[in-house]
């Protein structure tokens, strides 16, 4: 089993909403990943995803193809990442690591590979926005053979029949956009995800995380009522953008702080 469901389940008995971050591995500089790692846990989050950088990166909004540019500038790899979570459990054995990125750099080195190296860096699964579910049933199985979970995205375009697959195949928790395109657009209707939710409850048992477009406190807290986590990752390489050199680790920190405590005000 990996840390994300014993890290839902102390959640749910301290009735608080989770937090889950996302940051791209490598930006914006190789040393500072693992220090923005800590920072967000610092500030509150409860799960990290990590980017794995891609040039390609299809449902990622400006800013985060931005901040996998920089990385891919500075040469950052899938191996890379992998380095960085090995370093980062050296002080931290206990918040889940996702690894969030797309199907290309998993098959270059093959999919038995990434499992076996994100398992041994102390990786907790990952979230793959190409590999629809009904496609990827056999390296579901692996991953959770290995004590990996395989997370799915879900959105306000999905069928009952995707849900019900979801349900069958994902593991960890579901990520529900909550907005129609990329990440980082739009404003968020919280009464129509309210809605949407309650359809996919039905389904599906996993806790559901609810992200794009969480830009700010308040939004984040009207999403407490409704969702089990909320996911930011646009607003938060915004921030990194915003900091002057060196300052990046505790303006990150303290924008989490921030949304931790609207979360736990909710």
């Amino acid at each position: 089993m990996s840390r994300i469901a014993p890290t839902f389940a102390k959640l749910k008995e301290q009735g608080k909403t989770g937090l889950i971050t996302f940051i791209t591995a490598g930006d914006p500089a190789r040393e500072q990943t693992v220090p923005l790692m800590h920072a967000l846990v610092a500030g509150g989050a409860d799960v990290l995803e990590l980017g794995v950088p891609f040039s390609d990166p299809m449902a990622e909004g400006p800013v985060i193809q931005r901040a996998c540019e920089r990385a891919l500038a500075l040469g950052v790899t899938i191996h890379d990442v992998f380095g960085y979570v090995r370093e980062f459990r050296r002080t931290n054995s206990h918040t889940p690591v996702v690894l969030m990125g797309y199907a290309n750099p998993i098959e270059r080195i093959g999919a038995d590979a990434f499992i076996v190296a994100a398992r041994e860096a102390g990786a907790d699964g990952a979230i793959v926005v190409d590999y629809p579910p009904e496609e990827c049933e056999e390296f579901a199985a692996k991953m959770r053979a290995a004590g990996l979970d395989l997370i799915f995205l879900l959105a306000p375009t999905s069928t009952e029949k995707r849900v019900q697959q979801v349900a069958k195949v994902g593991g960890g928790f579901s990520y529900y956009v909550s907005l129609k395109g990329v990440t980082g657009a739009g404003h968020i209707d919280t009464a129509e995800v309210a809605e949407r939710i309650a359809g996919i409850r039905r389904h599906v048992e996993l806790p559901i995380g609810v992200g794009f477009g969480i830009r700010d406190a308040a939004t984040a807290k009207a999403l407490a009522k409704v969702a089990d986590a909320v996911v930011i990752g646009s607003r938060i390489i915004q921030e990194i953008e915003a900091s002057p050199p060196g300052h990046a680790v505790a303006a990150v920190q303290a924008f989490t702080s921030g949304i931790r405590s609207a979360l736990d005000a909710a």
